[in-house]
């Protein structure tokens, strides 16, 4: 008894000299995680205002008539070499370096969830902010974007599918349809929250060097959303990369983002998109905030007065356009559960072949 008494006070010494190192070496500790996430979401609207402050030097740029929805207006008639180097080259660059962040904390460190920042979070950041610089700067010196050489439905198209890929991520917290979960396998939901890091980061990046930095209202809405999505994808575990008013924040700005460009472009489908993304809203979203049923039954009930009045006056024949979002994406939903669950079973198939 002697021994332990005497051993004791070291041996409490070394755990404190263990969790000192663990502190210096996984966490920053002295930053809050949520305070970085201010000073982040301050950052994208200065460098939003910067994009607007900047786009006279653009003026002089000459551009292609606009010739209908499938037509991206802002790339130049003649790409050059190095407009297209500049822009395939540092996108595959950020692409490359984010995933490397990803692949070294989640593998290679195996890193938890903490208040404050782990190096890969500094890393993450800094690497975001210099290739938002980055991209600045090849705006106005060779302009054009990936635009040049994709479809305008394949940005759009990896947006899509990453919210639906929150749809299902989130299945299991908040439920699908008022709450109720639907019982997608368990491997699908582990596997789709495991590895969308990847391929979030990959529609993030690819969206974001899409387009040149214009500042159209169109495109200054956008890139401040991009910047605040960069900002999340680089707080990965951390307490507040998983705040649920957070990550509401994020979804909820989708709506925003659809129905003020809708608005913009005066083509009379901005019910479309805030009641569509409303929908989704109402069904799942507020669920996930904790809010009391009598707060649930009025946001809900505001949801379908507002709708049956806009529709009142816009003709109800068009009331349809409310379900057109909803039901592409929950429908989408299913599809990528059973794409996962279906590579899921190939890959364990494959892998008994080769143990066999």
């Amino acid at each position: 008894m002697r021994k332990q008494a005497a051993e004791q006070p070291g041996q409490t010494q070394r755990v404190k000299r263990d969790e000192s190192r663990s502190s210096r070496t996984e966490g920053f500790s002295e930053l809050s995680s949520s305070r970085v996430l201010w000073a982040g979401i301050a950052f994208s609207g200065l460098f939003t205002l910067l994009i607007w402050a900047l786009d006279y030097r653009l003026a002089g740029i000459e551009l292609l008539p606009d010739t209908g929805y499938s037509w991206y207006y802002w790339k130049l008639p003649t790409p050059t070499f190095w407009t297209r180097v500049t822009s395939w080259g540092f996108y595959l660059a950020h692409q490359l370096v984010i995933w490397a962040i990803i692949y070294y904390a989640q593998v290679l460190s195996k890193h938890r969830y903490t208040k404050g920042l782990h190096k890969v979070n500094v890393w993450a950041l800094a690497a975001n902010a210099f290739f938002i610089f980055l991209h600045l700067i090849q705006t106005h010196l060779w302009y054009d974007g990936l635009a040049q050489d994709t479809s305008i439905s394949s940005s759009q198209g990896a947006v899509i599918v990453m919210l639906v890929w929150i749809l299902l991520m989130e299945n299991n917290r908040r439920g699908q349809f008022f709450g109720k979960k639907v019982p997608f396998p368990k491997e699908v939901v582990r596997f789709a929250r495991t590895y969308h890091g990847y391929f979030f980061a990959w529609a993030i990046i690819y969206t974001f060097w899409y387009h040149p930095m214009v500042s159209t209202s169109g495109h200054l809405i956008g890139f401040f959303y991009m910047f605040l999505l960069l900002l999340q994808g680089s707080l990965f575990y951390t307490r507040i990369h998983t705040n649920r008013w957070w990550t509401f924040a994020l979804e909820f700005t989708v709506l925003v983002h659809g129905t003020l460009v809708a608005v913009m472009q005066g083509n009379g489908l901005w019910p479309m998109f805030f009641f569509g993304f409303g929908g989704i809203l109402v069904v799942t979203q507020m669920n996930g905030l904790g809010l009391s049923l009598p707060s649930r039954l009025l946001i809900l009930g505001g949801y379908v007065g507002s709708a049956l009045f806009v529709y009142g006056n816009m003709g109800l024949h068009r009331l349809n356009e409310v379900v057109r979002i909803p039901l592409i994406e929950y429908g989408s939903m299913f599809v990528l559960a059973g794409l996962f669950w279906l590579g899921l079973r190939i890959a364990r198939t494959v892998r008994r072949m080769r143990h066999a």
